[in-house]
């Protein structure tokens, strides 16, 4: 038990600090990014540097979601045994 409670803190930790990492990805579809060029090119222009990292929070969410799921089965199927 206490090693499965170390193991999830350790991961949890683990998440948290990449989370806080500066990413320097582009993860922008192809509708996001005309969007933001043809955003870029117009004089009222709103400043679309957050974009990214919106997108990239996007696509953590359900990543997430399936390991915990993951993690709740294992854990329920371990003390099945």
């Amino acid at each position: 038990m206490k090693r499965s409670f170390f193991a999830g803190l350790l991961v949890m930790l683990l998440g948290s600090l990449l989370s806080l990492m500066p990413l320097t990805t582009h993860a922008q579809c192809s509708l996001c990014s005309s969007q933001v060029e043809s955003a870029r090119t117009e004089k009222d222009a709103q400043d679309f540097s957050g974009l990214n990292t919106g997108i990239l929070y996007l696509m953590t969410i359900p990543y997430l979601l399936v390991g915990a799921v993951g993690f709740f089965w294992y854990r329920h199927s371990q003390q099945r045994k």
